[in-house]
């Protein structure tokens, strides 16, 4: 009994463990994921394909002198419209096969308004379907487009729409900045994560066509710099798009830092980069980045540490599943031999009585 006693107590708190460890497992799971669907940006490629998949989102940060500009561009689309068209993809009518988008920051500025509020703003200089890639919220207005045909439209955030003129519903009022007329075409909110405004400061967010940006200073030729270049790019097989990415900017060094977007939350790319989790922080320091960038790499130190102890805790379950199976297999090896036993000496007798039965006793 006591044998008994001891065997059961220990198959309970063998199970217990388990239970607690698969419930701490999944906790984990739901918490990662959470944290790292927070980070929008990064699914820029799932919006495009409205969750079909197939395709890659890649981003470039580069290096102030790293010569990349506003005119390499087009020469990078025409590379990746023609590596794809190597591969016999081609793009569907109306439709853009590599939506990509290009940045930089311009500066702080002072900006103004008609009702003579002003307030300081950190404005950036975009181009292409820059907002397809941020998918900040909307709260009024539209966004600012290359196909726009007046060039002087701003997107701003709503810290920077109340400090001017106390609402959030401005759209087509006018600013100022350097004395330069530009004309409020959307606002968007205030960054939405924890780790989205540590990295975003305490200055308000304008967003401003590169045109516009040249006009802001008398040395506008630094605004054809492109600190950020982000592309989805289908992929027939397998890393096409990276791949293709990142030999398009290879010639680049250490002035360039290529994000595989599409990857970069996964539990494999992020166990992996948590056996080297001391360096996962360093980077070229010449290299600037934008803080949608810095707030997703905060998520993926934690995400790696996270999916590591949850794959350090699994090995309790995955180690009971070991032992249940010898278990079961040296149980299943005696009830065979006992059968086995069994069997011979039903035969044996068998055969006893049947010659008993023959040769008479």
């Amino acid at each position: 009994m006591k044998v008994m006693k001891k065997i059961k107590i220990r198959h309970i708190v063998l199970a217990a463990a388990n239970v607690a460890v698969l419930t701490a497992a999944l906790i984990l799971t739901l918490i990662g994921d959470s944290l790292a669907r927070s980070q929008r940006y990064n699914y820029a490629a799932d919006r495009w394909t409205q969750g079909r998949g197939g395709c890659t989102q890649v981003s470039c940060f580069f290096a102030d002198d790293s010569g990349f500009i506003r005119d390499n561009v087009i020469s990078v689309r025409l590379a990746l419209l023609s590596s794809l068209e190597a591969a016999a993809v081609y793009p569907e009518d109306g439709k853009t096969l590599c939506p990509d988008a290009y940045s930089s920051p311009v500066g702080r500025f002072q900006v103004n308004c008609d009702r003579m509020s002003s307030a300081p703003a950190d404005i950036t200089a975009v181009g292409g379907e820059f907002f397809l890639f941020r998918s900040f919220d909307l709260l009024s207005g539209n966004y600012i487009s290359d196909k726009d045909i007046m060039q002087d439209g701003a997107v701003i955030d709503r810290a920077l729409a109340f400090r001017l003129y106390g609402s959030e519903n401005i759209a087509g009022m006018s600013i100022y900045v350097n004395n330069v007329k530009l004309r409020v075409a959307g606002v968007v909110d205030d960054p939405r994560t924890k780790y989205e405004r540590e990295c975003a400061g305490d200055y308000p967010k304008m967003y401003i066509p590169y045109e516009m940006a040249e006009k802001l200073t008398d040395t506008g030729e630094q605004f054809r710099r492109v600190s950020c270049y982000e592309v989805i790019v289908p992929d027939p097989v397998e890393n096409f798009g990276y791949n293709a990415v990142e030999k398009l900017f290879s010639s680049y060094g250490d002035n360039a830092m290529i994000v595989n977007n599409t990857d970069r939350f996964s539990s494999s790319v992020r166990v992996k980069a948590a056996k080297d989790l001391s360096r996962s922080g360093v980077r070229n320091e010449a290299v600037k980045l934008p803080f949608w960038e810095n707030a997703s790499r905060i998520v993926e130190h934690k995400l790696s540490v996270m999916y590591s102890v949850r794959r350090v805790i699994l090995a309790v379950p995955a180690l009971t599943a070991v032992w249940l199976v010898v278990k079961a297999y040296k149980w299943l090896r005696r009830k065979s031999k006992s059968a086995f036993r069994f069997a011979s000496d039903k035969i044996y007798a068998l055969r006893c009585r049947i010659n008993k039965m023959i040769h008479g006793s």
